[in-house]
């Protein structure tokens, strides 16, 4: 069990390489800004991401729709849990309006997890990303989505608005998802974006490391990853949020990354970010852009 590891995890010593950019400077107070104006929610703030000094100084932010709350308790993750927000569907129009003022050339957009909703907040995505289109026609928009419950029609109300990268991460191996995810089931992510390859799209997952999984455990994950279609991938240390999270077994050092990275791109995934930093979204349109180069 993870839980057992709890007193040798909780000595373990931050490693140098994981030292990351403190948030500051004038492009990150200026979206900032501009997000609490326009009262929208950011997963680099809302997951504690150790990037968004950098990412925000560049002028890009992963926006988090569908509120605030998460309906499932990931003992991973940072945002909030509870019972969940009112829908508010003139979040697509806000998103819209962040990415305009931004003059992005690429938006993600991600989302909570809405249990409580039939769609699981498909409808939202989907509006969300017709209206940065309207605004932002030369944009591309990479949809970071929860698994639905499973649902092939909430799925497919998203893909019918046509993001062009469909990204949801299986982020973890499978023994360990009782633990790492509860309410969610690795074969049924693994089913999310076959059905998303098969449809067309271009399709990305995500995996952290340092749970408590076999190296074994890590590969056969990608194979399975690429056996769903999908084709962008990123590796990322998984970093504690606080006490009450699940424990760091250990920390990977980047030596280990470069060699899961080159066993991805051997598996044939077209793109691969993998490294101690990278979490889902960390240079998401240069992967993009590598893989458009690369066909």
């Amino acid at each position: 069990m993870i839980a057992e590891h709890e007193s040798s995890a909780a000595q373990l010593v931050r490693p140098e390489w994981l030292k990351a950019r403190a948030p500051g400077g004038a492009n990150y107070h200026e979206l900032r800004t501009l997000v609490d104006s326009l009262g929208l929610h950011t997963v680099c703030q809302s997951a504690h991401c150790p990037n968004i000094g950098e990412c925000w100084e560049q002028r890009t932010a992963t926006f988090m729709i569908a509120g605030n709350v998460c309906t499932r308790r990931c003992g991973f993750c940072a945002v909030q849990k509870g019972a969940p927000l009112a829908l508010d569907l003139s979040e697509a129009e806000r998103v819209a309006e962040a990415a305009a003022q931004l003059n992005l050339g690429y938006a993600v957009v991600t989302s909570v997890n809405r249990d409580d909703r039939k769609d699981g907040g498909a409808e939202l995505f989907a509006r969300t990303i017709s209206s940065i289109r309207k605004r932002l026609p030369q944009c591309k928009v990479e949809v970071l989505i929860p698994d639905l419950q499973g649902s092939a029609e909430a799925l497919r109300i998203i893909l019918d608005a046509r993001p062009d990268v469909l990204n949801h991460n299986i982020e973890t191996v499978e023994r360990l998802y009782r633990e790492v995810r509860p309410g969610s089931r690795y074969e049924r992510s693994l089913e999310l974006l076959q059905r998303a390859s098969e449809a067309g799209a271009c399709s990305k997952s995500g995996i952290m490391v340092g749970l408590g999984e076999e190296p074994s455990e890590v590969e056969q994950t990608l194979r399975d990853l690429r056996r769903s279609g999908v084709r962008l991938v990123t590796i990322g240390q998984y970093l504690r949020p606080s006490a009450d999270h699940l424990p760091i077994h250990r920390y990977y050092s980047p030596e280990e990354f470069d060699r899961l990275g080159a066993t991805a791109r051997a598996l044939g995934f077209q793109h691969v970010e993998s490294g101690p930093l990278v979490r889902s979204s960390y240079h998401a349109r240069r992967a993009v852009e590598s893989t458009e180069a690369a066909n």
